[in-house]
Parts: C-alpha cells; sequence; structure tokens
C-alpha cells in the first residue's frame, strides 16, 4: 500500500514571522530567498495552491546592494496610461522609495495571480532596524538558516 501524497488546506498551515536584515544584501539573491520563505517552498509541507509561506519583515532595505554597474545601468520602467513611458535608473529610486527596489525583485518572483498577491502582503519592508512587529514574536534570523531548517525536516 502507498502513501496518499500530502495536500496542505489554508486552515492548517501555522504561520510563523521572520525578520531578516537588509544590511549588505546582494538584492536579486536576497529576494529569491524571500520569495521561497512566502511562497512556502522551505517547508516540506509545500503545496503549490495553497498559501503556506511565512510572514517576513524585512529591515534596513536602504542598505541592500547590487552587484556590477547596476546602480547606473538597471532601469526601471512603468506606464503612467499617457502615451510614452516613464523610467529611473536603481540609484535613483533607492533615493526616493529604497522599498520598492526590493518589493519589486520579490514580486516578480512570486505567481502572476490571486494567491502571488496575497503572498505579497505578507512582506514587511522597513528602513532602519525598527519594525512594529514585536507583538508577534518574530525570529531574527538569516535567510540560509530558514532554508537549512526546512532540509533537515
Amino acid at each position: 500500500m502507498q502513501d496518499k501524497t500530502f495536500m496542505a488546506k489554508p486552515g492548517q498551515v501555522e504561520k510563523k514571522w521572520w525578520v531578516i536584515d537588509g544590511t549588505d544584501q546582494v538584492v536579486g539573491r536576497l529576494a529569491s530567498d524571500i520569495a521561497m520563505i512566502l511562497m512556502g517552498k522551505h517547508r516540506p509541507t509545500y503545496t503549490p495552491h495553497v498559501d503556506c509561506g511565512d510572514f517576513v519583515i524585512v529591515t534596513n532595505v536602504e542598505k541592500v546592494k547590487f552587484t556590477g554597474k547596476k546602480w547606473v545601468q538597471k532601469r526601471y520602467t512603468w506606464y503612467t496610461g499617457y502615451p510614452g513611458l516613464r523610467s529611473e535608473s536603481a540609484a535613483e529610486r533607492m533615493e526616493k522609495k529604497p522599498e520598492m527596489i526590493l518589493r519589486e525583485a520579490v514580486r516578480r518572483m512570486l505567481p502572476k495571480n490571486k494567491l502571488g498577491a496575497a503572498m505579497l502582503e505578507k512582506l514587511k519592508l522597513y528602513k532602519g532596524d525598527a519594525h512594529p512587529h514585536q507583538a508577534q514574536q518574530p525570529q531574527l534570523c538569516t535567510t540560509s538558516d530558514v532554508l537549512q531548517s526546512a532540509v533537515q525536516d
């Protein structure tokens, strides 16, 4: 007799809170690890159609870094509804809204549907060390700690 495949149900998943320090982290690598945690792929009970992920709080988002010449060469473009495209470099965006650099990188790694939008709401980004989520008792960790602990489970 074979074991049945485990499929998580939305009410069964226990959500944890993680705090990650963004100081001197490379944006793409950090975003990839955050997306894995938000989707729940760090758990052995991952189910694609259920939001199995945890909450992630990232502090010091203004201290993330890019490799190479991306501060100058990387362009963020968007369409306003009027003719033409608007764009700005990564350095210009960092001056205005440093949270948006990491949020966009993570958003583009999540599923492109309602489930992905719900996962993105679990991402909390803050400039500086302070955050208002002490009541949730978040665990301080590096992203590799979370992913390694999932492998051991």
